[in-house]
């Protein structure tokens, strides 16, 4: 069985976000065994697995990545659409635009402290679509 769905999360500043209960309130029941595929449609955004108990882990991460890709560097070419679009886009690169999530027993696999993280690298990205691919028994 393969079942595709895309929807979109709701708008976020800028930052780290715990968005796991949202992605799962978008999915179907989700097969006993499998694998959830997830795809950000969007080059100015990531989408990652991280901490989900301290919010002190996403704010450090947005601290690290502004510091890793600074606003307004002076070698910086496509600048038309603010100071926040290249550095967005830069990591977006660097943090990855999809996830491959295992399925057991009807549940994500993840870890204990796993949750799914939006990052949102602008200040205004607006809703998020991603498109949710299930592969399973």
């Amino acid at each position: 069985m393969i079942e595709q769905r895309e929807f979109a999360l709701s708008a976020k500043k800028r930052g780290f976000h715990l968005v796991t209960s949202e992605v799962l309130g978008n999915l179907p029941p989700l097969p006993g065994n499998g694998l959830l595929n997830l795809l950000i449609k969007h080059t100015s955004a990531a989408l990652a697995l991280c901490e989900n108990a301290d919010p002190d882990v996403r704010a450090d991460l947005a601290s690290i990545f502004d510091r890793l890709v600074p606003e307004n560097a002076p070698y910086y070419l496509h600048t038309f659409e603010g100071p926040d679009d290249m550095p967005s886009h830069a990591k977006s690169i660097i943090a990855g635009v999809s996830l491959s999530i295992p399925i057991s027993e009807g549940k994500l696999n993840l870890g204990r402290w796993q949750g799914i993280y939006l990052c949102e690298f602008r200040d205004y990205g607006g809703p998020r679509k991603l498109v949710a691919t299930i592969i399973g028994e």
